[in-house]
Parts: C-alpha cells; sequence; structure tokens
C-alpha cells in the first residue's frame, strides 16, 4: 500500500448543473485536498479521500458564485467542506473501477458511486512516481439538501437538480517526495 496526494497545479475538480432548462453551467472548485492510499497488488484495498472548500467555487460569475455560497446552496460558512470517503472499490476492468463512498455536503452525508479509470502513470521530472485518474457522478442536489430553485414563465425551472461532479486528478508518491526532501536535508 502506498501514499499519494493530490498535484493542485494538475487536478482540478468541476461541477455542471442546467439553467433554465437550455444551458449548462460550468464551475470549478479552486481549492481541495485529497488522499490515495492505493494497493497496487489489490486496487479494491484502496482508499481515497477528498476534501473541498465549498467558499472556492468559481463558475465565472461572481453574482451566480455569491448566490451559490449563500444559505439558498451550500451556505459556506456554517459547512465550509465538501468532503467524500471511499467505502469500497470495485474494479470493473485493469484501469477502471466503481468507487463507492459517501459525499457530504452542507452536512448531509450520502452515498455515491464514482465512475473511475486510470488514465495513466509516469515519473516526475524529480524521479517520483505520479498517476493520473478521472472520475465522475451525478448527484440529484436536492438529497443533500440544495433545494432552492425559481420557477420560469415558460415552464420548467431556473436550475436543474442532476449535477455532475468531475475529479481530474494528478496525484504524487509520498513515499519518494518523502525520501528525496531525506536526501536534500541531508
Amino acid at each position: 500500500m502506498s501514499t499519494w496526494t493530490f498535484d493542485h497545479s494538475h487536478s482540478s475538480v468541476r461541477f455542471a448543473a442546467k439553467h433554465m432548462m437550455i444551458s449548462t453551467v460550468r464551475g470549478v472548485f479552486e481549492e481541495f485536498d485529497g488522499r490515495v492510499e492505493y494497493d497496487e497488488a489489490d486496487p479494491a484495498a484502496s482508499t481515497i479521500a477528498v476534501s473541498i472548500k465549498a467558499a472556492s467555487l468559481d463558475t465565472n460569475w461572481q453574482q451566480r458564485d455569491d448566490h451559490l455560497r449563500s444559505p439558498d446552496f451550500f451556505e459556506v460558512t456554517a459547512f465550509p467542506e465538501i468532503t467524500f470517503r471511499s467505502t469500497s472499490i470495485e474494479p470493473t476492468a485493469a484501469d477502471k473501477a466503481k468507487v463507492h463512498g459517501e459525499l457530504t455536503i452542507k452536512g448531509v452525508t450520502q452515498p455515491v458511486t464514482l465512475d473511475a479509470e486510470i488514465v495513466g502513470a509516469a515519473n516526475g521530472f524529480g524521479g517520483e512516481r505520479q498517476i493520473a485518474f478521472e472520475a465522475s457522478t451525478k448527484i440529484d442536489r436536492e438529497q443533500w439538501g440544495l433545494t432552492w430553485n425559481m420557477g420560469l414563465e415558460t415552464g420548467g425551472v431556473l436550475v436543474g437538480k442532476q449535477i455532475t461532479i468531475t475529479l481530474d486528478i494528478r496525484a504524487v508518491e509520498q513515499a519518494a517526495v518523502d525520501a528525496e526532501a531525506a536526501t536534500a536535508n541531508a
């Protein structure tokens, strides 16, 4: 089992929702951390934990971002973090898996399953091992208490209930990073 941490400069956590029933609004969370305990011999024994700063969301429109941070949605003052913790990993192919876990938003925890794929592995410029994976899921935001909405004159609602969450992650093995730091400090 080896420990891997997210490389922020090569990773992203994104979300998307329908707006006015016709277009898709996309956003990112700028601040997040993650840790993977990865067992290469038995991927099902691996675990994943992700922590996201809710206030770091950015949809490229300040007024919408402020509304999403408000009590109508994420209520970031009272609930500053969104978390995901895996409960089991179900390999479905050599490079794919279903990652079952618990997603906590606004103090509400619900089970979710992410479809994950290992995109590749490489050695960094310092020789450290790196791995990249993508994972995504779709959730009904109302199950987490994100129920604010507005009806439209033409029918339908302003904000779709279904949210797509996507993680594009590059993680760095910590044993190699720790050994490199120890050598540099010796």
